[in-house]
């Protein structure tokens, strides 16, 4: 079984690239930790393979983490706690798995790269 990880991210807030990584950094490492730790060492062992999707607004972003919830996986959705350039309480992205990536491109497939 092939495993990695997606990063879902919101297009419209516009992030500078350096806020967007940052942002992306907390969904990846939010979600290992909440995640089978078997997993963790095989997807750790395989490359750690993640992609970055864009998703267009607040409420995609909630539609594909209930998605995800309902499918069984692990997600973190990140909410920016304000300090420089978005409003304090934003949900900026999140992170699905690492898991089997057949099950993750069944509810991502056709979201397209940031």
């Amino acid at each position: 079984m092939a495993l990695k990880q997606v990063i879902l991210i919101r297009a419209d807030l516009k992030l500078p690239k350096g806020k967007m990584a940052a942002q992306a950094a907390h969904a990846s490492v939010e979600a290992t930790l909440r995640s089978d730790k078997e997993k963790v060492k095989e997807w750790r062992n395989n490359g750690q393979g993640k992609i970055a999707l864009k998703v267009a607004d607040r409420n995609e972003l909630y539609k594909y983490n209930q998605l995800a919830k309902d499918a069984g996986l692990t997600t973190a959705l990140i909410t920016d706690a304000g300090r420089t350039v978005i409003a304090p309480g934003t949900e900026t992205c999140m992170a699905i798995g690492p898991d089997d990536e057949d099950k993750i491109d069944g509810i991502t497939s056709e979201l397209k790269l940031m």
